[in-house]
C-alpha cells in the first residue's frame, strides 16, 4: 500500500514518545496500584502476564495489573453463561437478519450471500452455524465474580491497562489498533473475514472500544466488523480520532 512504510515509521515514533511520556506521568499511579495489589493478595503477583496474538499473528507477553483472583484463568470455562458474546447474542443476529429479509420483497439476489470455507451461503445460515458451534471466539463476562475489590476499580477506570505502555515502548503493540487476543480467542478466528483484523497494528485502544465499550448488547460479529474496518482504514488520522474518543470511554457504565 502506497505510503505504508512512512505511516509505520511515524506511528512508531509517536508510540515511543507517547509511551515514554505516559510512563513518567503515571509513575505515581503505577507504584500506588502495585502496592495496593500486593497488599490485597500477597500470594499473587501484581502484574499479570498473558500470551497474546497481535499484528500478523505475532505472539507476545502482554502486561496488565492483576484485577482478578490468582486462579482466574482456570475458572474461565465455568462462566460461559455470563459471556456477553454468547450463543444468545448470535441468535439475536439470526433473528435480525431474518426479520430484515422478511421485510423486503422476495426477489432473486435479495439475500446477502457470504463466502465461507469455499462455499457460498446465506448470511442467516452462516449465523445459525456459528450458533451451533461449541463456544464463541470472544469471551467477555458480565459481573465477573473473579474480579477483586481493587481490581474492580482499576478495571472500571482502565488503570489495569497502564502496564501496556511498556509493551508499546518495546514495540509489541501500538497505542491504537485492534486489541491483541488471548490464544484461545485468536485460534477461533480462522475465516477470511475474521483473520483480516490481524493485518492491523495491535493496540491499547481501538475502534471497537470507543464505539461499543461498556455496552452489553455488542455481539461477536459486531466486534469483528469493527476490527476489520480499522484494519482496512488504518491511518494516523483515524488513530488521532480514536485517541480523542478514548478519554470519554475510559469510565465504563457496566461491569464488563
Amino acid at each position: 500500500m502506497k505510503g505504508k512504510p512512512f505511516h509505520t515509521f511515524v506511528k512508531r515514533v509517536f508510540d515511543i514518545l507517547v509511551s515514554l511520556t505516559g510512563i513518567v506521568i503515571t509513575s505515581p499511579v503505577l507504584i500506588t496500584v502495585y502496592i495496593l495489589l500486593r497488599l490485597e493478595s500477597r500470594q499473587a503477583p501484581a502484574i499479570y502476564i498473558s500470551k497474546r496474538v497481535g499484528s500478523n499473528y505475532k505472539v507476545f507477553d502482554l502486561y496488565k495489573f492483576r484485577s482478578m483472583v490468582p486462579d482466574a484463568d482456570t475458572k474461565i470455562n465455568e462462566l460461559d453463561h455470563l459471556n456477553l458474546y454468547s450463543k444468545e447474542n448470535v441468535a439475536k443476529e439470526v433473528v435480525g437478519v431474518e426479520q430484515e429479509s422478511s421485510d423486503q420483497p422476495k426477489q432473486d439476489g435479495n439475500q446477502t450471500l457470504l463466502f465461507h470455507d469455499d462455499e457460498m451461503i446465506e448470511e442467516a445460515e452462516y449465523l445459525r452455524r456459528r450458533m451451533s458451534q461449541n463456544g464463541t471466539a470472544f469471551k467477555k463476562f458480565s459481573a465477573d465474580p473473579r474480579i477483586t475489590k481493587v481490581g474492580s476499580f482499576i478495571r472500571n477506570t482502565s488503570i489495569d491497562e497502564l502496564p501496556q505502555l511498556f509493551n508499546i515502548l518495546k514495540g509489541d503493540m501500538s497505542l491504537v489498533g485492534n486489541r491483541p487476543l488471548p490464544l484461545y480467542e485468536a485460534e477461533r478466528l480462522t475465516t477470511d473475514q475474521g483473520s483480516k483484523r490481524f493485518l492491523a497494528s495491535a493496540g491499547l485502544t481501538g475502534l471497537w472500544q470507543v464505539t461499543k465499550r461498556g455496552k452489553a448488547d455488542m455481539t461477536e460479529q459486531e466486534r469483528i466488523n469493527l476490527d476489520v474496518e480499522y484494519a482496512e482504514n488504518e491511518s494516523m488520522w483515524l488513530d488521532n480520532k480514536i485517541i480523542f474518543r478514548t478519554f470519554p470511554a475510559l469510565f465504563q457504565k457496566e461491569n464488563v
